[in-house]
Formats: structure tokens, C-alpha cells, sequence
């Protein structure tokens, strides 16, 4: 019996960030600067033997489900995921779920998993699939079968990898455009940037519904924030990298105005607190609230922002290149080890 992995990215985003919900960008256009990072969301998946009384579906997440029908999965993307993909009840399927990182925390982890799940349904039905046709459809599984709130960048990242800018027109296609610096100078910058993690998560639908009402009244911060994303592009691709880190506090405050919930005293503090010791700038990664926090610091300050921020966990990121892949396929039983233990493929990956 035929086993696949799907292998997903997480994302930084580092500029941009709220124009890219459909109801600012398709009047104004919007535009976001973004990297895939080498944390990431595993899907395995295979149709499901038929010798188990009364279970025809298990899925492994959080929760463990064995269940009779497809209607009855309580994970509303991989119910609705099915659904939308030809699944049903005549064959079983069996899924399990792995991420490097905790769900709700800014990183992109529903968007990833979407992307992931169609990658996976789309290879067990032995079907193609481009990047950009994955990242669209996504996007409408979050945003018109699940009517999440959620933008439209973080389909686009995990899909693609890599460093870009991404364009979300008025008239709502979306374009691709990979920043244009060296390996050198990618891994520069790369040395240069330190995650933390705070401890704390959220429902990010929550966040962006706050950021999403009355979203016209903060056209002037958004408008901002927009034209930060070519500023920054700009100052990479000349290798001006600190500059860089100062744009990444000035989008950082910015973005604290959108809504009153963005960030709090915790994260002003801890905020605060890497500026003190060498951070040239920084940000709460997603709607904001809780979750990951992304700075820029000199290579020569990176030791005393450690220490200044020590009761947190620090996660090292790199790029990732090459977005969403197809990581293992296994044909019709030729892997019968591994196949017979899929919980042991993916804490191998």
C-alpha cells in the first residue's frame, strides 16, 4: 500500500503584513516581503486498510480520530479538504500531522498545513500540481470553504520557499518575486536574524479579525507599511543589511497601531529588552498578540541578546529554498518497514 509524505515550510514575514487580506489588496493592492524558513509542517497519508470494525478514517493530530465517515472528522481542514478533493467514504484514509514548531504562534502553521494537505490528497490521487496552483488553492480552502480570516501571503511562501516579495493586485491575481541577493548575501542575513519564542499562543483568526474591521480607517499605517516592502527589498539587494534591521522597527511600530491588540506589555517588554542589548529591529511575527518574535542583531551583539532574553527559547532559521515537496512516496507496498510505522518516518524527517 502506497505511503506519502508531504513536507511544508513555515514563514517569516518581515514587511508588509496586512495587505494582504483580500478586502484591503482588490482596492488597493497590496504587497508583502517574506521567507520560507527550514521549520516545517509534515503530512504522511495512505488509504487506510479496510480490516478495522467500525473506523473507515484515522487522523492523527492533537487529537487521535477513528471514525466511520468523512463528515464525522473533527479537524475542519482535513474534513473539508477531503471533501473538496474527490475523497469520501468508499475508501478509507489514514493521515498523520508533525510540526517543527507550535501551532497559533505566527509562523504561518494553519496556512502551511493547508498547503501541505492539498499537496498530499492531490499525490495520493496521483495527480500534478504546480506551486502557484497550490498556493491558490489554499488560499480558497482558508478563505471560502473554512472562511477563515486569514490573508493571502502565507499560501504563497509555503508553497514557494524562499526569499520574495509578493504582489496581490486589485484585480486579484498574485505574483511571485524572488529578491535578488547572492547565497552570500542571503546567508548574511540569515546570521543576522534570531527568533525567540515566548511562550504563548493565539487564535490568529482572532487577531486578524481585529486588524480586518474598519481596515479603511487605517489606510494611512497600511499604506506605510506598503511601501516599506521596496524600501527593504531595495536595501537588501544593495547590501545595505543593517539598514535592514531599522526598517524592521519602524514596520515594528507601524504595525502596533493597527490594533490595540497586536502587542502587549509582555511583548513591549521583551521587545525592549533586545533593542537594549543590540537588536537594531525587530517584530511579533503574524497578526500578532503572542507567539514568535523575529530580530535583527549584529553577529558581534547576538551574545548579550541572548542573555537579555535567556527565560526564552531561541530558534535558529534559515531560508528555505524550495517550498512545499513531495518528501517520501512509497508504490505499492515496495516499503514494507516503513509503511507498517509511519509515526517513526516522520520523527525521522
Amino acid at each position: 500500500m502506497s505511503l506519502f509524505i508531504s513536507r511544508t515550510p513555515y514563514r517569516v514575514s518581515f514587511f508588509g503584513g496586512g495587505t494582504d487580506y483580500p478586502k484591503w489588496y482588490l482596492r488597493h493592492g497590496g504587497a508583502v516581503l517574506s521567507a520560507a524558513i527550514n521549520k516545517y509542517c509534515y503530512l504522511m497519508g495512505r488509504f487506510y486498510p479496510p480490516y478495522f470494525p467500525n473506523t473507515r478514517h484515522r487522523i492523527v493530530w492533537s487529537h487521535i480520530e477513528n471514525v466511520s465517515s468523512i463528515s464525522e472528522i473533527l479537524h475542519p481542514a482535513v474534513r473539508v479538504g477531503l471533501q473538496a478533493y474527490g475523497f469520501d467514504d468508499s475508501r478509507g484514509v489514514e493521515l498523520h500531522h508533525q510540526g517543527d514548531l507550535p501551532a497559533r504562534t505566527g509562523i504561518g502553521s494553519s496556512s502551511s498545513f493547508a498547503v501541505g494537505l492539498i499537496k498530499l490528497l492531490k499525490a495520493m490521487k496521483n495527480e500534478e500540481i504546480t506551486r502557484h496552483e497550490l498556493a491558490l488553492a489554499a488560499i480558497d480552502l482558508e478563505q471560502n470553504h473554512l472562511n477563515d480570516t486569514v490573508g493571502s501571503q502565507d499560501q504563497m511562501a509555503a508553497a514557494y520557499g524562499g526569499l520574495n516579495v509578493i504582489r496581490f493586485n486589485a484585480d486579484g491575481s498574485i505574483a511571485v518575486e524572488p529578491v535578488a541577493i547572492s547565497e552570500d548575501r542571503r546567508s548574511s542575513l540569515e546570521s543576522r536574524l534570531m527568533m525567540f519564542f515566548t511562550g504563548t499562543s493565539r487564535m490568529s483568526s482572532e487577531q486578524a479579525n481585529a486588524i480586518v474591521e474598519g481596515i479603511e480607517a487605517k489606510s494611512d499605517t497600511l499604506g506605510a507599511m506598503l511601501g516599506l516592502v521596496f524600501h527593504a527589498r531595495d536595501v537588501l539587494e544593495r547590501g545595505q543589511l543593517d539598514d535592514f534591521g531599522r526598517l524592521l522597527d519602524e514596520t515594528w511600530r507601524r504595525k502596533r497601531a493597527l490594533a490595540a491588540n497586536v502587542s502587549n506589555s509582555a511583548i513591549d517588554e521583551i521587545y525592549d529588552a533586545a533593542c537594549a542589548a543590540g537588536a537594531l529591529g525587530g517584530k511579533l511575527l503574524g497578526a500578532g498578540g503572542a507567539g514568535f518574535m523575529l530580530f535583527y542583531v549584529p553577529e558581534a551583539r547576538q551574545a548579550a541578546v541572548r542573555n537579555a532574553l535567556r527565560h526564552l527559547i531561541h530558534v535558529s532559521v534559515k531560508v528555505d529554498p524550495g517550498g512545499s515537496i513531495l518528501l517520501y512516496q512509497s508504490e505499492n507496498g515496495n516499503q514494507p518497514a516503513l509503511s507498517a510505522a509511519p509515526e517513526k518516518i516522520l520523527q525521522a524527517c
